[in-house]
């Protein structure tokens, strides 16, 4: 017997990014996609689009739809989610750290501030763009000590580098804040609620 299901049996899913925080999101929802990375240059698209003057939400989107075309071009009966985002303090835009010293440099100067989470979410059919949104989820870091932060690195460890501003909030990184605004999934690295809204839209799950 068949499962039931909300979402039609085409066009094939497909989510162009290795982050099992986005995996995790879709599964949630009993989507039935393949997750895929979309090897780029990030640094690269990020240099480049701030020499131009892009904001760091075009940024975003820039790589989110780099990301999914480079997927759709193999795949281009499937309906390709692209998704990134850049954490921007004032005007500094940050990376995933590299390591332990450069996520205690990181945490050290988001401390006590307000950050926003520039958070696209891009679908390409064919190679061509069908939908984008771009969320703005707002964070403040509350003013915790150094041996907390210390505490904290220690707890989480490999983690410190796969995500940009380096926590989880769906883990450890939670104790750090005192305020969150935006959707939580957004703050996760994809806007899950408007992405299921163009889905319904577009007829891959019912309405």
């Amino acid at each position: 017997m068949t499962a039931p299901s909300l979402q039609a049996p085409t066009p094939a899913l497909i989510l162009a990014s290795a982050s099992s925080a986005r995996r995790a999101l879709l599964a949630a929802c009993g989507l039935v996609f393949r997750a895929l990375p979309a090897a780029v240059d990030e640094q690269a698209l990020k240099q480049a689009a701030r020499r131009e003057g892009a904001s760091a939400g075009d940024a975003a989107l820039l790589l989110a739809e780099t990301k999914a075309q480079r997927l759709s071009r193999r795949n281009p009966e499937a309906l390709v989610i692209g998704a990134d985002q850049i954490l921007v303090q004032d005007t500094t835009w940050f990376d995933k750290p590299t390591d332990k010293a450069a996520a205690r440099a990181q945490l050290q100067t988001l401390r006590g501030q307000w950050h926003v989470l520039e958070t696209a979410v891009i679908c390409v059919v064919a190679g061509q763009r069908v939908w984008h949104h771009l969320a703005r989820p707002r964070l403040h870091m509350r003013s915790f000590s150094e041996a907390a932060l210390e505490a904290y690195l220690a707890i989480e460890g490999e983690h410190l580098t796969g995500s940009v501003g380096a926590y989880r909030l769906e883990g450890p990184g939670a104790l750090l804040f005192d305020c969150v605004e935006g959707e939580h999934s957004a703050i996760l690295g994809l806007p899950l609620l408007p992405l299921l809204g163009f889905l319904r839209q577009r007829g891959v799950l019912l309405d």
